[in-house]
């Protein structure tokens, strides 16, 4: 610093620190200010290529979708099930609904399974678990 003969600094030099110091203060403001909009920019495009990835992503999907819907084999599920129509040299069958049988029988089978197993001793279900792992199974 500029000292004049009494010591103090002069009114030049405080000045020029004070435009230095404006100027220095002005530069970090504008280096900021354009890190913190690139940062903006950097994130609004991992948004965009985000939302670009699944536009791909269901872009893909719906035109699986619409080959599947504009199949042959699409067209003629459809016919069969809305229409009831056969191919040539194709046999209908249709199997009884009532699904209470199929599943009294199964009830049946475990409920015999259970009683089975119950009749066993200890020594005997041990020796099986060892011994017997396909009859185990059942």
């Amino acid at each position: 610093m500029i000292m004049n003969a009494t010591g103090s600094t002069s009114n030049f030099t405080k000045v020029v620190l004070l435009l230095e110091f404006l100027l220095v203060s002005y530069m970090l403001y504008v280096l900021m200010s354009s890190v913190y909009r690139s940062y903006q920019i950097d994130r609004h495009i991992e948004q965009f290529e985000l939302e670009n990835t699944q536009l791909a992503v269901e872009n893909e999907q719906l035109s699986k979708d619409f080959k599947y819907y504009t199949s042959p084999e699409y067209k003629d599920k459809i016919a069969k099930q809305s229409l009831g129509l056969v191919n040539p040299g194709e046999e209908v069958i249709v199997l009884p609904a009532d699904e209470t049988v199929v599943v009294s029988l199964i009830e049946q089978e475990q409920e015999s399974n259970e009683r089975r197993w119950d009749s066993y001793t200890n020594a005997q279900k041990w020796w099986i678990f060892f011994f017997d792992r396909d009859r185990f199974r059942r």
